[in-house]
């Protein structure tokens, strides 16, 4: 199983984050199958490749629950449901 969660970089009180697509049993800093954005929480900054977190969502991948505030905030699950919406018409 795929998991879309926060992958820690940076250094020591100066944390910044990946959002990556990795497999469940992997450990936090563990090797990624595709990094799918980036989010600093100190300066308030995301950059989110939408077209590559839509290709996971709709091969079943599970957002962390982060992950998923921070993709709701950016509009990406009202892109996933228009695109359903799309297909099936």
């Amino acid at each position: 199983m795929v998991k879309l969660r926060l992958k820690r970089c940076g250094r020591k009180q100066w944390a910044v984050y990946r959002i990556v697509a990795i497999d469940v049993r992997s450990r936090r800093e563990g090797r990624d199958l595709r990094k799918v954005g980036f989010y600093d929480p100190i300066k308030n900054q995301t950059y989110l490749n939408v077209p590559a977190i839509l290709y996971f969502l709709e091969k079943g991948a599970q957002p962390t629950g982060t992950v998923h505030d921070i993709s709701k905030k950016a509009g990406v699950f009202m892109e996933l449901s228009f695109n359903q919406q799309m297909r099936f018409n």
